[in-house]
């Protein structure tokens, strides 16, 4: 639509149809069914126990703690007596919002709590069984089971200040009230159903108004509960560390049974149940130092090296994971002893002193293969290259 237009046709009939909306809002009886709702910018529920089936003792029990004096409540008149006259509680209309139509609660609003609009008029004159009533909660016997209403406005407490107090049509009564009747009265309305009925849950600014009113900011971890919030809690207790002490847990579990099977001979089981605890928990040291002393027992030295390093720097205090790769170590070193690498089996036998400065294997595989290289070196090496290598053989000597 051409902009200009739009403005020229506002400009002339700006009044017209402002005066035609208002007339609609006033009188339409369709948009006034929506116009409570519409003023809320959130979904507008019946109340959660309607969907939970709470048993009726509870239920009843639960109101009568959670009541306060001040909170607003409606009933239906259902006796007049000369001191006043009683309720029948169908809703709570501030502050509470619980499903008690069914609860058989009775109220009682005595003659002074209603106002009078002359001074010889008889308040009680003004109403009649069947009126619906809204009225502030001024008395409540919790032992007694007791409950007294009033119409006057001081018995509100003051964020409900703005409630209107005495008879209300069907139309007035609270939303959360209205559309818990059509749960009570179709199997067939569900929770999601409401509200996706609902108005506000449509708004495009629902979630950070709700966010809002509950107190919860973007820069702290999101939670309606502020004893649930991440600042209260220690690192211990957050849930990627209870699952990794949880996946730890299970791991050790395959880790026994692998054991298990090495111990009466089944390797290739026991090798399945090291490699499906790595899978749940990667760097389970006693998973890798298992699976380690495996290979090494059927001959994958590198491969029981590379398991045994990697449960070292997972837990550097391990003493098996330690002992074992010591062991290791000097094997692998004399199997490329035997294959005359010399220098690669030196390195092999320092590393596991590096570990373990006491190991007596190690300390006698060093000092053999050092007297091997003095003496084996120099007929192995080229002519041009003696006099380095007797250089080299001699730094060995002195570390």
């Amino acid at each position: 639509m051409d902009r200009d237009l739009l403005r020229q046709c506002l400009t002339h009939h700006g009044e017209s149809l402002f005066n035609t909306l208002q007339c609609e809002q006033t009188e339409n009886p369709d948009f006034q069914a929506v116009a409570s709702d519409l003023a809320k910018p959130y979904a507008i529920m019946p109340p959660a126990e309607l969907f939970m089936e709470v048993p009726f003792e509870e239920r009843r029990a639960m109101l009568y703690r959670d009541l306060e004096r001040g909170d607003a409540v409606v009933g239906r008149i259902n006796n007049i007596r000369e001191y006043g006259f009683f309720l029948t509680l169908l809703c709570a209309a501030g502050g509470l919002r619980r499903d008690i139509e069914d609860l058989e609660l009775s109220a009682l609003c005595h003659i002074k709590e209603i106002p009078s609009t002359g001074s010889h008029d008889d308040p009680l004159s003004y109403y009649q069984i069947g009126d619906l009533i809204r009225g502030g909660v001024k008395d409540l016997d919790r032992y007694q089971e007791k409950i007294t209403v009033s119409l006057l406005p001081a018995s509100l407490c003051p964020r409900l200040a703005h409630i209107k107090l005495g008879v209300v049509a069907r139309e007035e009564l609270p939303k959360h009230y209205s559309r818990g009747l059509r749960v009570a009265n179709d199997t067939r309305e569900t929770y999601e159903r409401i509200l996706r009925g609902c108005h506000g849950y449509h708004n495009p600014s629902v979630v950070e108004y709700l966010l809002g009113r509950a107190g919860v900011s973007d820069d702290r971890p999101p939670s309606l509960m502020r004893g649930l919030q991440s600042k209260h809690f220690h690192e211990e207790d957050f849930a990627t560390v209870i699952r990794k002490k949880q996946s730890a847990s299970w791991a050790l579990k395959c880790v026994r049974s692998g054991v298990d099977h090495f111990k009466h001979g089944r390797h290739v089981e026991a090798m399945n149940e090291y490699n499906k605890a790595l899978e749940i928990d990667t760097n389970n040291v006693e998973a890798l130092v298992a699976r380690g002393a495996l290979y090494a027992n059927k001959g994958g030295m590198m491969k029981a090296i590379s398991d045994f390093e990697l449960g070292l720097e997972t837990c550097p205090d391990h003493r098996n994971a330690k002992k074992y790769l010591c062991q290791t170590l000097v094997e692998r070193g004399k199997q490329l002893q035997e294959q005359e690498k010399f220098v690669t089996a030196e390195g092999l036998y320092r590393r596991a002193l590096s570990l373990d400065d006491s190991y007596p294997e190690a300390q006698a595989a060093l000092r053999r293969i050092t007297d091997t290289i003095q003496v084996s070196w120099p007929q192995h090496a080229p002519t041009n290259a003696r006099s380095h290598t007797h250089t080299h053989t001699h730094s060995l000597l002195k570390a």
